[in-house]
């Protein structure tokens, strides 16, 4: 495969703006639904609509909307002049939206009526239009992750970010002519829109584009593909698929898991039934991908492989120092795909990098004697549940917030289809009563589903130390089945 551009996201998505006849976006059956001139027609009107309502290059542009064709071509349209993308969970409620809004001062909001709106404008609008020519160091978008302190903050991703990640990731996973994606993902992430959809248009390949995973779709849609990425839930249905198994993949090359761990029972009952070992790779909303198991070579379960070209991994102790293979430590990473810093944020940014300037993921791993990271822990206590980041914090002040609650705290516990799920534990208010499934509805109406808790425990005290911090480990012990076997309140080590 030739060297791909990786400077700038216009110059990775050239297939885009040279907009010749191949396909571009399949359905589930393989019928060509968008070209690639489809694509460079359809974002160019864009383009000029967004600039209609006042965007202009460097201008964000906020959008939460369902996962469509005209969706990405949004995204396109945004790529080509310029405008700082924020892309929305769409299951984000008015008031989350209203945050970040608030926060990133879109000049332009899209939600899924306001798409249709400016669809309808843009149809008379020009087919051509000359793109921006952006910088490595530009801004090109904003995507919000929350943190222990419960509010979203920023990551601003440059130019150089997202093309110099995408375009090692099209070259390191061996996309070449003839490959097609199955995308089943949100385009909502890091992981849907900057990886696979980057990828694929780089390789100048068309996606079948499912507007989300489902399983049957996807076994009808796989002997038409050579490539799938997806989240550890997506493969832990397909094993639960009647028709999925080797007829079903005989065109596929790799499959690709990441945003979640995968389970290494997943992974061996997956290439016992298919033939394919699972390719598992690390990222995060700051970084993009940080490391990948090799394409070539043994793809180890329970890891995450190593380094990727041009990026730096290390494992550090507590005092900064680099631990050696085996020991367990702190992540830290430098490299080009490493974002430019919090939004709005100086003091947070500066309290995230070490001195020497490595990114500090929060997340725990070590290296084994071959190489390979292994991730252990997160120092940051998020839960990943279906593939998306759930941040306690942020939960917990939902719920304390509700009527009869004195306080709470949230942990994630195994789950065999989300990987993780969420369980809230409950201390009541003196003389109060709640009832698990009230709280839980009334979480909903200020919670994205996926961030409600699936259970919800009542008990009569939290487990502390010494210091008075709540003893998540002791909660999780205590509620990984799903019931209240298990050490009570307050056992446990005092550490």
């Amino acid at each position: 495969m030739s060297a791909l551009p990786g400077d700038t996201l216009r110059g990775l998505l050239a297939a885009v703006h040279d907009g010749n006849g191949d396909p571009f976006l399949l359905d589930a059956d393989g019928s060509v639904t968008h070209t690639y001139a489809d694509a460079a027609r359809r974002s160019a009107q864009l383009a000029h609509a967004l600039a209609a309502r006042g965007a202009a290059p460097g201008e964000r542009v906020a959008v939460q909307v369902a996962k469509s064709a005209e969706a990405i071509m949004v995204y396109l349209a945004c790529v080509r002049a310029g405008y700082v993308l924020l892309p929305m969970n769409t299951g984000y409620t008015a008031d989350e939206v209203a945050y970040l809004v608030g926060d990133a001062r879109p000049v332009v909001v899209l939600d899924d009526e306001r798409l249709a709106e400016l669809g309808e404008q843009a149809h008379t609008m020009p087919t051509t239009f000359t793109d921006h020519a952006a910088t490595p160091d530009e801004l090109a978008a904003i995507l919000y992750t929350s943190g222990t302190t419960g509010r979203p903050k920023g990551a601003m991703l440059s130019q150089r970010n997202l093309a110099s990640n995408s375009a090692t990731l099209a070259e390191l996973w061996g996309f070449r002519p003839g490959d097609v994606l199955l995308h089943a993902l949100p385009i909502f992430h890091t992981h849907g829109l900057f990886v696979a959809t980057n990828c694929s248009i780089a390789n100048g390949s068309p996606m079948v584009f499912l507007e989300r995973f489902d399983a049957d779709e996807v076994v009808r849609a796989l002997p038409r593909c050579t490539v799938m990425m997806g989240v550890p839930t997506f493969y832990t249905r397909l094993l639960t698929h009647e028709g999925f198994g080797p007829d079903a993949c005989r065109s596929m090359r790799l499959f690709i898991s990441g945003s979640a761990p995968l389970l290494a029972s997943v992974h061996d009952e997956f290439r016992a039934r298919t033939g394919h070992a699972i390719l598992e790779r690390y990222g995060m909303t700051e970084t993009s991908m940080l490391t990948s198991n090799p394409l070539d070579g043994e793809r180890r379960p329970g890891t995450v492989g190593f380094a990727l070209p041009g990026v730096d991994v290390r494992v550090v102790d507590d005092d900064g120092r680099v631990v050696s293979s085996g020991e367990v430590g702190g992540i830290e990473v430098r490299g080009p795909n490493v974002f430019a810093g919090y939004w709005g944020r100086p003091e947070l940014t500066a309290t995230e990098f070490a001195a020497d300037g490595w990114f500090r993921t929060g997340d725990v791993g070590m290296f084994d004697a071959d190489g390979y990271l292994h991730i252990v822990g997160r120092s940051k206590d998020l839960i990943i549940s279906g593939g998306l980041n759930v941040y306690p914090k942020e939960i917990e002040d939902v719920i304390d917030g509700l009527d009869g609650v004195l306080e709470s705290a949230v942990v994630g516990v195994p789950d065999a289809d989300f990987g993780e799920a969420v369980v809230a534990i409950v201390v009541a208010a003196t003389g109060a009563d709640p009832e698990p499934a009230a709280l839980r509805a009334a979480a909903r109406e200020r919670l994205a589903a996926f961030k409600v808790p699936k259970r919800v425990h009542v008990v009569d005290a939290l487990p502390r130390n010494a210091m008075g911090k709540v003893e998540k480990a002791v909660l999780r012990r205590r509620f990984e089945t799903g019931d209240e076997t298990g050490p009570g309140p307050g056992a446990g080590d005092v550490s």
